[in-house]
């Protein structure tokens, strides 16, 4: 299951927000009585997601957050920018051949 924050995100971006400030546009804050976490504040000026708008951000949501650990561990298999630089000056179809085994062992949804 997505976090409401993520599907949060979806559903602005599916009605024109592309940036959600969770500091100041939208404030989550967990139930006490342990059903998770809920829309406090809303000070966006499109309207307030309903549950089931919720609810219908879950696929996307899922293969959202999915996709960010892919970045995340493709990032950190890159490596440093620099020693990429160098490794292309000295062998850039060496490069490309690490690069695609990197994106070929951690595939996007």
């Amino acid at each position: 299951m997505a976090n409401l924050s993520t599907k949060i995100k979806m559903y602005c971006d599916a009605n024109g927000v592309s940036e959600v400030d969770f500091l100041k546009d939208v404030m989550l804050q967990d139930d006490s009585d342990g059903n998770g976490a809920y829309i406090k504040e809303w000070n966006l000026d499109i309207a307030q997601p309903t549950d089931a708008q919720l609810s219908a951000q879950e696929t996307a949501a899922n293969k959202e957050e999915a996709n960010a650990t892919v970045r995340s561990t493709r990032r950190t298999a890159y490596g440093d920018i620099g020693e990429q630089l160098d490794e292309i000056y000295k062998d850039i179809d060496a490069w490309k051949a690490r690069i695609k085994s990197i994106k070929d062992a951690n595939p996007k949804s």
